[in-house]
């Protein structure tokens, strides 16, 4: 144990204080709750990994948790203080970005995307995105490279827009490039409680081929661990059959799914 790592399960305790809920954490940074018990109870200490994602669910350094428990209280205290996000510029959604930024940086990295779209009926379209930090603002860049051999359509798009991070949920507005730029939404739930790797939500467009008409579809990130092969990323973009044995099972299983019936899709 090194020096200051005995700091680490009483400081986690007090952070943990400001919380309504333990199990909502651990779901906000990816570690089961069995696994955290012993970094708050038994004098266990996480890897860099995790005491990284910790310390950014708190917006605090990794060493801060090694700090005496009143110069770390000071320094918990601080980062509790409303983050200056607004935007002046944004006009009404000034306030909206970034929401809350020390947990919205447990997200920062490159994916891969999948999704389903009327542009290709029956396949799957998988892109590619990258969320970073700028000026107290979390961005979102997207790219879809398309080659469309049966029909000669050669497609790349890329999308700019804002994250936000409210009420446990990923928001993303995007714009594309180009003279006539189209919106995009899409919404994410976290990280489920035992992995860090998939984000599932719905992602709403317009179709690129069939008339701008209006859609919306479950989407899959797959998050990728660094170093990231950018290269690859960008080759793995196109559109695929759900047969496909390049997408893997979990994306297909979720994409293809029975949808739940609601109330608004039984009315006549």
């Amino acid at each position: 144990m090194g020096e200051g790592d005995h700091n680490f399960g009483s400081n986690l305790r007090l952070a943990c204080s400001t919380r309504k809920s333990i199990s909502d954490l651990c779901r906000a940074v990816g570690i089961n709750r069995q696994q955290f018990n012993r970094y708050l109870n038994t004098g266990t200490v996480p890897s860099a990994h995790n005491r990284s994602r910790i310390a950014a669910a708190f917006g605090l350094d990794p060493a801060d948790f090694a700090l005496p428990e009143p110069t770390f209280r000071l320094r918990l205290l601080a980062s509790r203080q409303p983050a200056s996000g607004s935007n002046p510029g944004l006009g009404p959604l000034g306030g909206a970005y970034p929401g809350d930024l020390r947990a919205l940086r447990a997200y920062l990295g490159f994916y891969q995307t999948w999704h389903t779209s009327l542009s290709w009926p029956g396949r799957i379209v998988c892109s590619c995105a990258h969320l970073r930090e700028q000026d107290g603002m979390v961005l979102v860049t997207s790219l879809e490279r398309i080659a469309d051999r049966e029909s000669g359509i050669v497609q790349r798009s890329r999308y700019l827009g804002l994250v936000a991070f409210r009420r446990q949920r990923l928001f993303l507005t995007e714009l594309t490039r180009g003279e006539t730029p189209t919106f995009g939404q899409t919404i994410l739930t976290p990280f489920e409680l035992y992995q860090r790797r998939y984000l599932r939500g719905l992602t709403m467009g317009i179709s690129w081929r069939n008339n701008n008409l209006p859609y919306a579809t479950r989407t899959i990130w797959r998050r990728l661990a660094t170093p990231v092969d950018r290269r690859g990323l960008i080759a793995n973009c196109g559109i695929y059959e759900p047969a496909s044995a390049a997408l893997p099972s979990v994306v297909v299983s979720f994409l293809t799914e029975a949808q739940p019936l609601t109330a608004a899709s039984q009315k006549p």
